[in-house]
């Protein structure tokens, strides 16, 4: 008999990769609509190429869950698929640019929302140094990054509490000091010294939950025994700072967040004892797939500039 021959268009899909791709944001993304905005196209587009890549497989491929949809078993099977190809793809892109010497190529990284404070500036001298590769960054909350990473949507994370149940090798690049603040003028802010107990009677702003933030001050309340639930919870750094300074309570956030002299923001850090809470911020990347020849040059680039500021885990 003769040898099998390895699978190749000879054997072409039944479909296109414009219905792939429609099809795999429809999955990430949950609903029609939310898929059609992130691909910048019509509802009805979205739609119609679903309708099509479903007769063309012959497969039912979502169910209605809740207010959106949800892939079926088959669906799941091959939304997995549609990723696989994505990342084979990305492979060939990534060997395509190291042969062209990091002219061209494309580098995904996610990052928690702190970050955007700092993280642009980190990017900047290697963005200036290879101008051909393109760089996409998400900004998004905690909880919203781990997806990325356990859909393998990016090649490098910033974060500070890398999740344990990924396969993830991480280098802490940067240390993040979290410190606790009041509005100016606030009579704790004259005092010298302050122990935790002595603001557990104070209101408390919070991030949301599963924020890394929150979660590492909620750590070192237990720590003291204190129980200080947040009186408030919001969704950016930006919208504390501002309740803060209208007087609608305390804060726990990272130093980033703040100007260097907090005082032109309205804002005062409390000297409490045992803050600033010292934390890292985290580089971290699947163990289990191979980093681009970009997303490797970004790091030896960044472990050259930050090594006097990294420290070990």
């Amino acid at each position: 008999m003769p040898p099998a021959t390895p699978p190749g268009l000879d054997r072409a899909p039944r479909a296109s990769l414009v219905q792939l791709r429609s099809f795999e944001a429809v999955v990430r993304l949950g609903g029609v609509g939310r898929a059609a905005r992130a691909l910048h196209l019509a509802q009805p587009t979205v739609s119609t190429q679903l309708k099509e890549l479903s007769a063309a497989l012959g497969l039912v491929l979502f169910e209605l869950r809740g207010r959106g949809l949800a892939p079926t078993a088959v669906g799941q099977r091959l939304a997995e698929a549609v990723r696989a190809m994505g990342a084979c793809w990305q492979q060939f892109e990534d060997d395509a640019a190291a042969l062209q010497g990091l002219k061209r190529g494309r580098l995904r990284i996610a990052a928690v929302t702190t970050t955007e404070y700092f993280l642009p500036d980190l990017l900047g001298p290697f963005a200036r140094q290879y101008p051909g590769i393109q760089i996409e960054l998400a900004v998004e909350n905690r909880a919203a990054v781990v997806a990325r990473l356990e859909r393998g949507e990016d090649e490098l994370a910033a974060m500070m509490r890398p999740p344990a149940h990924l396969p993830l090798a991480r280098w802490p690049f940067l240390e993040n000091p979290l410190v606790l603040i009041a509005p100016n003028g606030h009579p704790l802010a004259a005092r010298r010294r302050l122990k935790l107990a002595d603001l557990a009677a104070q209101p408390l702003l919070a991030r949301e939950a599963g924020s890394g933030t929150r979660a590492a001050a909620e750590e070192a309340f237990a720590e003291q025994g204190i129980h200080w639930p947040p009186r408030m919870a919001l969704g950016s750094n930006e919208a504390i700072k501002h309740a803060v300074r209208a007087g609608l309570g305390l804060a726990v956030l990272s130093r980033h967040a703040l100007a260097a002299e907090p005082a032109s923001e309205g804002l005062a850090i409390l000297p409490v004892a045992g803050f600033p809470l010292r934390r890292q911020w985290y580089l971290v990347w699947r163990q289990d797939r191979a980093l681009s020849l970009p997303a490797r040059t970004l790091l030896a680039d960044l472990r050259q500039r930050l090594h006097v500021r990294a420290r070990p885990a």
